[in-house]
């Protein structure tokens, strides 16, 4: 037995709890329209939640009213042991406590029986101290060498005459004791922490993760279940831009959000700016290009644009003066059709930092590095996918059936999304701990090369062009298209989801225009054409 006893925390005391015989006659013993709630277990989380926030008096009644108690007799008891030092018994409940596995049965022991050992060398009681460290600590078959630390921790604290424990501390000690038991033992013996809260959470992250259009760190309320509408993805032309005078390759909003990049068969590059109202209008035109511009990439910081033209050169432009300029401090990564040429990265100043060449280098036909700067992801051949680890020099290859056109990673550089002429889009995971793709259908692609893009709130959307002139969007949970947006006349060559308005979305086309797609509106307004005088 223990030499003093603490009193109980508040809000934690034995009640003569007696039910409401009246109310409690013939109740359910299940609740819902399936019957899949226990009745017990829900008012018991109930009263766990009230009492979490504070509602005492109400969370006493309930459990009056109910009899149903927040915390098992089982624990009740062992707490109550705990703080009035009743060790004895306190083991002997832990040992009656049906269906706990014998692992966390010795776990629990030890720690009782440590703080049984501590304040018996307090009280001077060495005899009993040691009779506990020599017989009762080794029939739970714990580790010697944790047998062993603890009686040198509390030996060598005795020994440097610390001094002896007051009440005040030992009270504290066994409440602390108390909460860490509350942490080991499983339901129904005690409840986790805040356990209401969490199945609401649960239930409202499903009902989430399961709504096709949800684009927005908006939750909703508990009032309704969850459900978005289309008017959450952009689906309607908001603005067409006509400034290019041939085929629209491609184009790629800027990691903040503000400017949209596009690139052309005229041989031009443009730059847009996108307007607080949501409007883009041009900002600068890029023209020292002598062949078509294929592709354009933003640098991380947003502050400069590498063009890449068909058999040219890279050039790289200052966005703010439209003037080729070569800062310092970054990388450029490049691959060539040509394996003499291979892949190489440059610093900001052309100069050469590393290369991957040789005759027996394959093609590359399109490249990517991650955000975070890990990996490299190439495509070689067509149909060969290689993920270089360039922090750890490993490498994964996964071999495409069909030919592959463009590749696309996403914004948390965990997945990777490649376009194959046979009209599938397959994404996967950089890590290489899926076995299989996801696959994504719906659009049109033999010919030419049409580049996907990821968008939309955490990435979870899917947006693709298309030869029969459409855009394509998809939830990631869906092979099938959520959205099928028509406007432009010529095939989609290239779509990007501006990274920072989850509602709006770019296209590039062979009619030589852009479009610029928004949510749908209550009053149907006519796109507006901007051109450039």
């Amino acid at each position: 037995m223990g030499i003093f006893n603490c009193r109980r925390q508040e809000g934690s005391s034995k009640r003569n709890i007696s039910p409401n015989t009246t109310s409690m006659e013939h109740s359910p013993t299940t609740l819902g329209p399936k019957g899949l709630i226990n009745k017990h277990e829900f008012v018991r989380v109930i009263i766990q939640c009230l009492y979490s926030f504070g509602y005492k008096m109400s969370a006493s009644c309930l459990e009056s009213e109910s009899g149903i108690r927040c915390k098992s007799v089982d624990f009740d008891l062992l707490e109550s042991q705990i703080l009035s030092g009743d060790w004895d018994n306190c083991i002997v409940t832990v040992n009656k406590i049906k269906d706990l596995k014998d692992d966390t049965r010795s776990s629990v022991l030890f720690l009782v029986l440590k703080q049984c050992f501590l304040e018996y060398l307090n009280h001077g009681r060495d005899s009993l101290a040691l009779s506990v460290l020599q017989k009762q600590v080794p029939t739970l078959h714990m580790s010697k060498e944790k047998v062993h630390k603890l009686a040198y921790n509390i030996l060598s604290a005795k020994e440097m005459e610390l001094g002896k424990l007051d009440e005040d501390i030992i009270c504290e000690l066994r409440k602390s004791l108390a909460m860490e038991l509350w942490k080991q033992l499983p339901p129904p013996i005690v409840l986790p922490e805040r356990r209401l809260e969490h199945l609401v959470e649960t239930s409202v992250t499903s009902q989430i993760d399961s709504c096709m259009y949800h684009n927005s760190q908006d939750v909703g309320s508990l009032y309704e279940d969850h459900c978005c509408g289309r008017d959450q993805i952009p689906t309607e032309t908001v603005q067409i831009l006509t400034d290019h005078n041939n085929e629209v390759w491609f184009v790629q909003f800027s990691n903040n959000g503000e400017y949209l990049a596009s690139s052309s068969s005229d041989c031009t590059a443009i730059i847009w700016k996108v307007m607080d109202n949501g409007k883009l209008t041009m900002k600068h035109t890029l023209r020292s290009h002598q062949n078509p511009v294929s592709f354009v990439a933003w640098s991380p910081d947003d502050t400069k644009l590498l063009t890449c033209g068909n058999l040219e050169v890279l050039k790289l432009w200052d966005v703010e003066t439209a003037r080729a300029w070569f800062p310092d401090s970054k990388q450029i990564v490049c691959g060539s059709s040509d394996p003499e040429k291979g892949i190489c990265m440059w610093d900001c100043d052309g100069n050469e930092m590393k290369a991957w060449r040789g005759m027996r280098m394959p093609k590359v036909s399109d490249l990517a590095v991650t955000s975070d700067g890990e990996n490299l992801i190439s495509i070689f051949s067509d149909k060969e996918i290689r993920i270089l680890n360039l922090w750890k020099n490993a490498e994964q290859v996964i071999l495409e059936e069909h030919s592959i056109t463009s590749l696309s990673v996403s914004l948390d550089s965990k997945f990777f999304i490649v376009n194959l002429n046979s009209e599938e889009i397959h994404l996967r995971d950089i890590a290489g701990k899926w076995e299989k793709p996801l696959k994504f259908t719906g659009h049109e692609q033999s010919k030419y090369v049409i580049r996907s893009c990821f968008g939309g709130f955490n990435s979870k959307f899917i947006a693709s062009g298309s030869e029969n002139t459409q855009v394509y969007i998809w939830s990631r949970r869906s092979s099938t298209p959520i959205e099928v947006l028509s406007g432009h006349s010529m095939t989609v060559n290239s779509v990007s989801w501006n990274p920072k308005r989850p509602l709006m979305l770019a296209s590039a086309s062979d009619d030589h225009t852009i479009r610029i797609w928004g949510p749908s509106q209550t009053n149907k307004i006519q796109p507006k054409t901007l051109t450039c005088l």
